[in-house]
């Protein structure tokens, strides 16, 4: 996107309904520079009419003008500040709900083609970017560049040779706050990608703290965030650099001006072609001219850093999705809930080269248990996922019952689906909204009979709170059983027509997992089941076995053929038997 692209775009979604505020502050604006440029002109008579002609009728009243000059400016200034900072955090609040609605609707594959700590950098410090170009850059556009011109009028009044003298500060000042834009655009975006790698550092952190423990990596860690939160520092040192870089040159600039100024306003009083109360108001209005100057100096910076940021936010918001809701489809109309692979291919757009799942041709029968076995990475779970379209299919087509699931409504089908997954997430929540998260409509018994059906009401009753016990960041609270039940209570809970287990009691004890299977089978009562158990104990009565390997079915059947035609899933059972 181009500048004039970004600025229209965030005018037409983000500002144009704050545009009655902005053009409030505008006035205030107006008074600012209306205030500043009068006290400059003020000099005038007061020098000429009470120091040089001794008039007493003016004594009190300049003074008490310059008063109110000087109150003028500092109200309108306030209200103005206080305005733009409400607009701009209303614009920030908007970025931000529009950032998350679209991470809470993108795909899957989209969300994970980013670590979520580079996500966490750009809805906080791309935001305060653009936050921060609206509320100074925008108002400093608008109180510093009238007050500008204001104080210019004024010292044309009085003097317009040296006038022209002065204004050569101006282009000068602009090319140098050019220079300084461009080169703070690209520092920004240097400092938000070590933001983002702080922020993805900080959650690993978190999430392997036992690992590092374990592992006695604590001095190796210090190295690393050290050299993290150096690098962020170093780039932060730039930007503010770059910003107080302009000091000096206006100083410099202001310092040449003012030189030759009176050198040349020495002149034409002496020639008495300028009088001293001329040159006073003029010296005035230039030196109030300086902080303007310097600040408009200074916005392309801002300018530059908030552009930047729109450019990194923007293609976030605007994420495309390839699995849309289809909410103008029909719904899906459920029978008895076989589903059927037809020629499906699937890879990973981070690795489309390499197919995960390759020609794929199976029947799973309705209302009975489906079991895929084999190695790990051979491609089970992605298959599991396909079916509520957490991924869609390369190439082929999926279908339940005769309707392929890109030709029903997306809400319809997932309705019918609960997912138990071996990578278990919960909220920072408490036990009871745990549960409930799979279906908000039920009422409390629902939820206690969800938890007694999955085996949790024994853990529950001994927490602190009960069902009201927060169990922290992804149950952090709870062990990898109490989890994982917690879980399979979901499931119970939203009691959908097809159920996919992907080694749902992985992390139980045996005697845990003898109770939970019992549950399980009334779970799966006349329910399109699919399993992946890493117990293949827990799968032998099943309707039909599927054995993978390298993202192909290799063999099919039940048990009792598998176990004599299927040398791959004979040597997985064998093996098990001597483990055990």
């Amino acid at each position: 996107m181009t500048k004039i692209e970004i600025l229209k775009r965030l005018y037409k979604d983000y500002t144009k309904k704050f545009l009655s505020k902005i053009l409030l502050a505008v006035i205030f604006s107006l008074l600012v520079a209306g205030s500043t440029s009068a006290t400059a002109w003020l000099l005038d008579p007061a020098i000429e009419k009470i120091f040089i002609n001794r008039d007493q009728t003016l004594i009190f009243i300049i003074p008490f003008l310059i008063i109110l000059a000087f109150s003028t400016k500092g109200i309108s200034l306030y209200m103005a500040k206080v305005i733009m900072i409400e607009v701009a955090e209303e614009v920030k609040k908007k970025l931000q709900t529009n950032m998350l609605n679209s991470f809470i609707d993108a795909d899957t594959q989209s969300i994970e083609k980013k670590h979520s700590g580079n996500y966490v950098s750009n809805l906080n410090f791309d935001v305060n970017q653009i936050t921060g170009m609206l509320s100074s850059s925008f108002l400093a556009l608008f109180k510093d560049g009238m007050t500008l011109i204001g104080l210019l009028i004024v010292m044309f009044i009085q003097n317009w040779k040296l006038s022209l003298i002065a204004i050569i500060m101006i282009p000068l000042a602009s090319f140098a706050a050019k220079r300084l834009g461009k080169r703070a655009g690209k520092v920004t975006t240097e400092a938000q990608e070590k933001s983002g790698d702080l922020n993805r550092y900080l959650i690993d952190l978190f999430k392997n703290h036992k690992i590092i423990k374990i592992f006695q990596r604590e001095n190796f860690e210090y190295k690393r965030s050290e050299e993290f939160v150096n690098k962020l520092k170093d780039k932060t040192i730039k930007i503010y650099t770059i910003y107080i870089r302009a000091t000096p040159i206006m100083e410099i600039l202001t310092g040449i001006m003012i030189a030759i100024l009176i050198f040349y306003s020495g002149k034409l009083i002496m020639n008495n072609q300028l009088s001293i109360n001329n040159f006073f108001s003029f010296l005035a209005a230039m030196m109030l001219a300086y902080q303007p100057v310097k600040s408009l100096a200074t916005i392309n910076v801002g300018f530059g850093q908030g552009m930047a940021a729109a450019k990194r936010i923007l293609p976030i918001i605007d994420m495309k999705k390839r699995i849309t809701k289809n909410e103008n489809l029909p719904n899906l109309n459920l029978n008895n809930g076989s589903i059927k692979f037809k020629d499906v291919n699937f890879s990973y757009e981070s690795n489309i080269a390499n197919d995960v799942l390759r020609d794929i041709n199976i029947y799973i029968e309705g209302e009975k248990m489906t079991a895929l076995v084999g190695l790990s990475g051979s491609g089970k779970s992605t298959l599991l996922n396909l079916i509520p379209r957490i991924y869609d299919p390369t190439s082929g087509e999926i279908s339940i019952d005769g309707q392929s699931l890109n030709d029903v409504n997306l809400f319809s089908l997932r309705k019918e689906i609960s997912i138990v997954d071996q990578n278990i997430t919960l909220f920072d929540d408490t036990v009871f909204n745990n549960i409930k998260y799979a279906k908000p409509e039920a009422k409390d018994d629902e939820v206690f009979e969800a938890a007694e059906a999955s085996m949790c009401s024994e853990f529950i009753n001994k927490l602190e709170n009960r069902f009201n016990t927060n169990i922290g960041e992804n149950g952090v609270k709870l062990s990898g059983g109490e989890k994982q039940r917690l879980s399979i209570a979901r499931a119970f809970l939203k009691d959908s027509k097809i159920v996919l287990l992907d080694e749902a009691t992985s992390s139980l004890d045996s005697d845990t997992e003898e109770k939970i299977q019992k549950a399980l089978e009334i779970l799966t009562k006349n329910k399109t089941t699919i399993v992946i158990a890493h117990r293949l104990s827990t799968i032998l009565n099943s309707n039909q076995i599927f054995v993978m390997d390298k993202g192909k079915i290799i063999d099919r059947g039940k048990h009792d053929v598998l176990i004599k035609e299927s040398e791959t899933y004979k040597s997985f059972y064998n093996r098990q038997i001597k483990n055990n």
